[in-house]
């Protein structure tokens, strides 16, 4: 992690505005131009207070975001469950700290929201982001994830 680099990263909640910025982000991961997608997910994330989305930026640049959400009491889980939804991360600053102040402001905003447990999913076979994960102090949870292929 470069502290010096991230002196110059500034966090702020997600909005409209970062719509280009996190769709550019995307398309360097995926390889996918997902416009339409991210307006929406941007679009219900703004809504939320506290805020559960947050973007990095740098030089007025998103360089990185995380979007969450806060349960309502679905499929039994109650309203102080926090969800980590999808994070990315620009491929020029990953392994610089960026993830990891994005996840630390999103556990911020989720403790002024009553959150006390955090889940998200992770594909067992994506090596990089189960240790990421841990490293920010994820544990496997009590919940199994079910899938029918049809």
């Amino acid at each position: 992690m470069d502290s010096d680099f991230l002196k110059g990263v500034s966090l702020k909640s997600l909005s409209s505005s970062h719509l280009e910025g996190i769709v550019e982000i995307d398309h360097r991961i995926l390889g996918k131009r997902r416009q339409s997608f991210w307006k929406k997910k941007i679009g219900a994330a703004e809504s939320n207070v506290p805020p559960t989305g947050v973007v990095a930026e740098l030089d007025n640049k998103v360089i990185g975001f995380i979007l969450g959400g806060v349960s309502g009491w679905e499929f039994g889980v109650p309203a102080s469950v926090g969800w980590i939804d999808t994070m990315g991360v620009d491929p020029q600053y990953q392994r610089k700290g960026v993830a990891k102040a994005l996840m630390g402001e999103l556990i911020k905003n989720f403790r002024k929201a009553g959150v006390r447990n955090i889940y998200t999913l992770v594909n067992w076979s994506d090596w990089d982001l189960l240790q990421f994960f841990r490293r920010m102090g994820f544990t496997r949870g009590d919940m199994i994830n079910l899938e029918l292929k049809t």
